[in-house]
């Protein structure tokens, strides 16, 4: 079933309600071998074709009252959250049905005062109330109002709470995650310049470059977290842009092994292969370099070994261009390896997950490194999909981790 938008939702029973009885219809719930349907009943009457949608259809608790407050509808999700049954529910008072209260136990019925209040209000922001039996629910209230503006019927929409709780939860952990990734070189780089300035005079020239090269160290690791950060909001937001150009995958590939080599690694710690009949790609430079640049720095800190890079030709579906019987390549993989343990396969799922850290698969050297955001892979996959590709991670052929993107080839993908 396709989820509705909560607006189109609440749009379509508005319409729906507006065009029915104003007296409450008589259900009809039986189907053709005589048991109940589980349906609860709309009102009758023509419908417009826009609106020719069932309540139990909609993804959120859907309830109308009509002009003196008896319920009229009462949808499967509404039963859901609060544990009635609809058949019940149809013509007793919305006001005894659901005794909402806010947080300090007023009864929001006594100060909402929906049917005699304010005869220019249409809707009730969503907000956090709770029903008799102390279930926090989020409830929006819409009015449909005839010319006169009086109240003919009063559409409630209600929401678990549960998913607004982990939203919480996640944005807490994130706002976390930051003070503390941002307090180590915060300090560092406020401590090293209040002693340079207050005893520069003290040190010898060698100590302020170790000095000043740690606070520049520190100043490019806050930069580092800013950038996740946002990332990570264009993500959610679906506002990551790609900016397409010809971009040659082996070369990145290359330039990323030589500034891990440029910036102190082992050169024999790497391996770059490279499969012909390579398709042309048209990407965003910047943001292949971001992933593979964290792909490879995932793979030294948690592997052990040899960190190899395979450049090849693939197929969309996943398949590998060389299988029989498949057509040319339409894209390019590209496949991170590590000789370390690997990922258990009931680990692999959370791979992708915001703050997901996996614990160092190469022995000590990978503590060197020290443990991340956990926001790394998180935003690979992010802008990995942004190009319209995919990304998985499963056993490499040799024995360790292998992350593997495949993105689309030619101009047309642009």
């Amino acid at each position: 079933m396709v989820r509705i938008r909560r607006t189109e939702a609440f749009a379509a029973v508005d319409e729906l309600t507006a065009s029915g009885a104003s007296s409450p219809p008589t259900p009809n719930r039986e189907t053709a071998d005589g048991r109940d349907s589980g349906i609860s009943p709309v009102p009758e009457g023509p419908v417009p074709i826009g609106s020719l949608i069932f309540a139990d259809e909609l993804p959120d608790g859907v309830v109308v009252a009509d002009e003196v407050g008896r319920i009229i509808v009462f949808n499967r999700a509404a039963a859901r959250l609060t544990g009635l049954d609809p058949a019940e529910m149809i013509g007793k008072f919305v006001f005894d049905v659901l005794p909402l209260r806010d947080g300090d136990g007023s009864d929001w019925w006594v100060y909402a005062d929906p049917y005699h209040g304010l005869p220019t209000r249409t809707r009730h922001p969503e907000r956090s109330l709770y029903l008799a039996d102390g279930t926090e629910v989020l409830v929006s209230v819409g009015y449909v109002r005839d010319r006169r503006r009086t109240v003919r019927r009063l559409v409630i929409s209600l929401r678990s709470a549960q998913h607004r709780e982990r939203l919480e939860r996640s944005r807490a952990e994130l706002v976390s995650t930051v003070a503390h990734e941002l307090r180590s070189p915060l300090t560092s780089v406020k401590g090293f310049t209040a002693t340079l300035l207050s005893k520069w005079s003290r040190f010898t020239d060698d100590q302020k470059r170790v000095m000043l090269e740690t606070v520049n160290a520190d100043a490019d690791r806050v930069t580092r977290l800013i950038t996740e950060l946002l990332d990570v909001s264009r993500i959610e937001s679906g506002r990551m842009e790609v900016h397409r150009e010809l971009v040659d995958l082996p070369e990145r590939a290359r330039r990323i092994i030589e500034g891990r080599v440029a910036a102190g690694d082992d050169p024999d710690r790497f391996r770059l292969e490279i499969r012909d009949g390579l398709p042309e790609t048209w990407l965003d430079a910047d943001k292949i370099d971001q992933i593979l640049g964290n792909l490879v720095e995932n793979a030294v800190r948690h592997g052990a070994g040899i960190v190899t890079i395979v450049v090849e030709p693939a197929q969309l579906d996943g398949h590998d261009a060389e299988s029989p019987g498949q057509d040319a390549p339409d894209a390019v993989a590209v496949s991170v390896r590590d000789q370390g343990e690997g990922i258990a396969p009931d680990v692999a799922p959370r791979v992708f997950r915001q703050f997901w850290r996996g614990k160092p698969r190469g022995g000590s050297r990978s503590r060197q490194h020290g443990g991340g955001t956990g926001l790394g892979l998180y935003i690979v996959k992010g802008l990995v999909e942004a190009h319209g590709g995919t990304i998985g991670v499963r056993r490499a052929p040799g024995g360790g981790a292998e992350l593997r993107f495949i993105v689309p080839a030619g101009k047309a993908a642009a």
